[in-house]
């Protein structure tokens, strides 16, 4: 909230009218007077309201103001700024954010300024989320290896029949009431039963505090070891955070346990409009994830960043953008009865992608939306990075009102917030067409013709429906290698390596399924979805189905509050028994967090060199991310994720062939198990209800004993640990000085990485596990630690050293200089082939700058602030590609690194680059955005290049040396 206690000085001070009798003010657009503003897309009146109350002449001026109203001729020209109401951090992102800003407080110490002065301006939110690995399973705990999958030797025929049941623990109830907080299996349900080959052991169950009601339950020991095991591994960092919400003012940290940060987002810090100092305005959020945009579901601007504008903004400074392109997404039809919320989002993302929407805004309209919950909303929302737009815009209408009821929201704070929102029209019905704003073009979608579809098997665009899903993966293992293609001859296709689990022997295949995780986090949040695979759950028990018991099952709801619904609604139990256990809460699976599989798993798979399969309901499977042996990854809605897990296999058509056998030879279809929309629906009525969120909100604020008791440093600055591996100050602010140096051209500089096309962030930035050949381990064994304490990079984030070991280490990443996929590069004057890190640890020896070659689309995927920082450490200058994703290349620029782009129809094939050259680039004294430049080889040759900068911002960024130097020149 910027300058509204100074009221008069406030060149819109005109604007300001009052609710609640005077009590409460706003600035009302509508007061402008101006025809243009009823024409206005609902996302852009809320970036025009921020323009408005935040217009300060110096980083938000009246000419943001006029453009946004102008925003019909002014669209995709004019630059404008964005001041969001808050931050939202995620635990992995976040912690290098708050560490540089305990570094920054060290260097202006340095500088005589006082530390206690470097704060966030902007209320932040930080969620410790991202933390939970699969240490145990249950079938760990009984002393055998975590499941796998595969197909029964006994029933090498028939796929499908099943294998026996799991062993299931017996707990008690909170209070002893029907539906109360019951963690482990039903009392109905036997509490043992047999595993081939091995004798069965009870587990035990360990006393807990119930998180909802504080009364005495009962854990199952799985997801308790997980639970000790993430906050004994993690205690340093959650130390750092705690120090965090003491030392910082503004910062608010969400304790571990609590849940995943979209879940929190959603459910706790949401709050459609905010007050402060007396002024009502709409809320609106920028996050360090680019899953952020769920919220928009519930009519709440927001979007994904990197880490370091992150910064910027909780310093003060706003979001620079160019004023977007709305485009409007028209719903009609009606839903089909047997479509989930899951395929509704797969079918708009993949519409949406075919339109080539990359950079804009989407804003739904149209009588389809009102079929659409709230949690539809976000869960469509949720998957806008996956087709590259800016935001995917709900605006507010009676249904988010309603969800908001169950969320406890009082009466009065709902009335507020109604009157606001209509006063000033971004308050909405759907069935309206009057209501429609003039978007920058239609896009129609009809409901009625999505269809049940899985995403992969190594792309979230790549759909199949389920109906082809036999063919489709068959014709993957004919096709060559690529997005979709395994290149399996015919005479392998047929193979079944046989294996022995638990005394029993099995055989894999091809399309086995050795992973089917159960995940409601982000896209999945829906609790539709949740109980619809809950369900599916319960009718196969009840048919007499079973999973195989080395199938890698789990289940990781995003916050207690799944498995409280869960649980109340009686589906819990029977997700236990197919093996669906809760482990714990937090991003598992789909982040690389996976226990590894078996050993005879991973033999078989090799052996055979099978193509083996992961199905997951999370929102992350790209080739080799759950695990480096499964090579086919499909994202799937929840109770699909249970059908292929109960069917073994992804080979299968559910229409002709059976789901399973029961022990009595009956044949189960899906058909037979799959509820209905009016079950779903009933069920979710009954249980989802307001009670859930103020439990929520309850353990929240309470907190948990470990958070309780952790122990952290009374300081203005932090007291650094020089042996600690997880927390240590980097050197983004060494020789900073008071004034801006002048530009320095780049000269003779070698290519790190001659890569291709489509490099992720996936390739680019640390993520999983820390291999045991990797420089980050080679750096963390140097410290004395065993590779079982290496713990992941996404724990480490706050370590620099492991972070920029870490960069380019993907074992997925396609250098051109190597020819095949691997963490390594040539050292062109050695002609030596070694660790990227330790090519670029001797080029910084030897004083060389570094560049990086790229083809198009560098840096797609998801956000994080690593993917510049680290090719920053690295020494990179300069990255020359023939197209950049929009946040990465605004994540170079916060880092001081130059975005290059190609001129049309160039690149480096076509300009006859080897990657071995030099490179020099001249720097001029006045740099302008996208100024061309031209680059010289030290084999004679010259081209041009465009410097991908969209503002004059990003020009003083990039001058500064990157965003954190420019904030802390502020103080100075």
């Amino acid at each position: 909230m910027a300058h509204t206690s100074s009221v008069k000085a406030h060149p819109y001070s005109n604007l300001i009218e009052g609710l609640k009798d005077g009590q409460i003010k706003f600035f009302n657009p509508q007061k402008l007077d101006d025809p243009r503003y009823d024409k206005l897309p609902l996302s852009i009146r809320v970036l025009l309201e921020a323009a408005i109350r935040n217009c300060d002449g110096f980083y938000t001026k009246e000419e943001d103001v006029e453009n946004i109203l102008d925003w019909q001729q002014q669209q995709n020209k004019a630059e404008v700024v964005f001041t969001p109401a808050r931050v939202l951090l995620q635990d992995f992102t976040g912690i290098p954010a708050m560490v540089d800003l305990a570094a920054m407080r060290d260097a202006v110490a340095k500088h005589g300024v006082d530390p206690s002065l470097v704060n966030p301006k902007c209320p932040t939110d930080l969620v410790v989320d991202h933390s939970l690995q699969i240490d145990y399973s249950k079938c760990a705990i009984q002393n055998t290896p975590n499941p796998g999958g595969g197909v029964g030797s006994n029933h090498s025929q028939n796929p499908s029949r099943p294998a026996p049941s799991r062993p299931l623990s017996r707990g008690s109830q909170c209070g002893g009431q029907q539906g109360s907080c019951s963690k482990a299996a039903c009392s109905d349900l036997p509490a043992s039963s047999g595993r081939p080959g091995g004798s069965v052991q009870q587990i035990e169950n360990t006393p807990l505090l119930c998180p909802f009601h504080l009364q005495p339950v009962s854990e199952t020991e799985t997801a308790l070891k997980n639970q000790e095991m993430e906050l004994s591994r993690n205690k340093e960092r959650l130390q750092f955070f705690k120090w965090c919400s003491n030392a910082f003012k503004n910062v608010n940290v969400v304790p571990p346990d609590v849940g995943a940060v979209h879940q929190v987002n959603l459910e706790h810090l949401s709050r459609v409009v905010q007050v402060t100092d007396g002024f009502i305005y709409p809320d609106s959020v920028v996050g360090t994830d680019s899953h952020t945009t769920m919220v928009n579901g519930l009519g709440i601007l927001g979007w994904g960043v990197g880490g370091i504008e992150s910064e910027a903004v909780m310093l003060g400074q706003p979001v620079p953008l160019a004023l977007p392109q709305v485009v409007g997404c028209k719903l009609v039809g009606s839903i089909n009865p047997l479509t989930t919320s899951i395929d509704i989002v797969l079918g708009i993302t993949k519409h949406l992608r075919q339109a080539a929407i990359a950079g804009r805004f989407v804003e739904f309209f149209g009588p389809g939306v009102s079929q659409l919950s709230a949690p539809d909303r976000t869960t469509i929302a949720n998957m806008c990075p996956e087709y590259n737009a800016t935001v995917s815009f709900f605006p507010i209408d009676q249904v988010t009102l309603k969800h908001f009821k169950k969320t406890n929201f009082s009466q009065e704070k709902l009335d507020l917030m109604e009157s606001y929102l209509k006063a000033v029209k971004i308050f909405r019905s759907y069935e309206d067409p009057s209501e429609d704003p003039q978007y920058s073009e239609v896009i129609e979608i009809n409901l009625s013709s999505m269809v049940p579809q899985v995403s992969g098997p190594k792309r979230p665009q790549d759909r199949v429906a389920v109906s082809s899903m036999k063919e489709d993966f068959q014709s993957c293992l004919d096709e060559k290698v690529g997005f979709k293609g395994f290149h399996i001859s015919k005479e392998k296709q047929d193979i079944r390596i046989p294996f022995l689990h638990c005394g029993e022997e099995y055989q894999l295949v091809h399309g086995s399924v050795v992973i089917a995780s159960v995940i409601s986090c982000t896209n999945n949040c829906n609790p539709s979805a949740m109980l619809t695979a809950g369900l599916l759950a319960k009718k196969a028990v009840e048919a007499g189905l079973v999973v195989r018991p080395y199938i890698q099952t789990s289940l990781a709801p995003g916050v207690g509050m799944v498995t409280h619904y869960l649980n109340t609604s009686g589906v819990l139990p029977y997700f236990s028994q197919l093996g669906f256990e809760v482990i714990g809460y937090g991003c598992a699976t789909c982040v690389g967090n996976t226990s590894p599989l078996p050993e005879p798993v991973v033999d078989a798979i090799k052996q055979g060199d099978l193509v083996a399969c992961g199905v997951l309901s999370g929102n992350r499977h790209f080739e080799g991310r759950l695990c480096a042996c499964v090579r086919a990854n499909y994202l799937a809605s929840p109770p699909l994720v249970v059908a292929y897990a109960l069917a073994g296999t992804v080979a299968i058509n559910f229409e002709q062939e059976p789901l399973g056998v029961t022990s009595e030879g009956k044949e189960v279809y899906l058909r037979d198990i799959w509820p209905s929309r009016e079950e779903v629906r009933e069920t979710e009525e009954d249980t989802i209800i307001s009670s859930i969120f103020k439990d929520l909100r309850q353990r929240i604020e309470k907190g948990n004993m470990f958070w309780s008791n952790i122990e952290c440093p009374d300081s203005v600055v932090f007291p650094w640990d020089h042996k600690s591996t997880y927390i240590r100050s980097p050197s983004f602010f060494s020789k900073l000085s008071k004034e801006v140096p002048a530009p320095q051209s780049i000269e003779n500089a070698h290519v790190l990485l001659f890569l291709g096309n489509n490099v992720t962030t996936d390739h680019i930035s640390p993520a999983g596990s820390i291999a045991r050949v990797s420089a980050a381990a080679k750096y963390l064994l140097s410290k004395r630690l065993t590779p079982r304490e290496f713990n992941s990079y996404g724990a480490r984030r706050g370590n620099d050293a492991v972070m920029t070991r870490g960069t380019f280490a993907s074992i997925k990443l396609q250098n051109r200089f190597i020819g095949k996929a691997g963490p390594k590069t040539l050292h062109i004057p050695s002609g030596q082939t070694v660790d990227v890190f330790e090519a670029a640890e001797r080029y910084q020896k030897e004083g060389i700058p570094l560049i990086i070659l790229a083809g198009k689309d560098y840096g797609s995927g998801n956000s994080r602030d690593w993917v510049a920082k680290g090719p920053y450490l690295l020494g990179v200058r300069a990255v020359i590609a023939e197209s950049f994703e929009k946040l990465h290349k605004n994540q170079l620029v916060g880092m001081g690194i130059m975005p290059l782009q190609f001129l049309p129809e160039q690149n480096a094939d076509s300009l006859g680059l080897s990657g071995k050259e030099k490179f020099t680039l001249a720097m001029p004294d006045s740099l302008s955005p996208r100024q061309q430049l031209t680059v010289k080889t030290s084999d004679g040759k010259s081209f041009d290049v465009t410097a991908m900068f969209d503002s004059e911002i990003d020009v003083i960024i990039f001058r500064h040396g990157g965003h954190l130097r420019y904030v802390a020149r502020t103080f100075l």
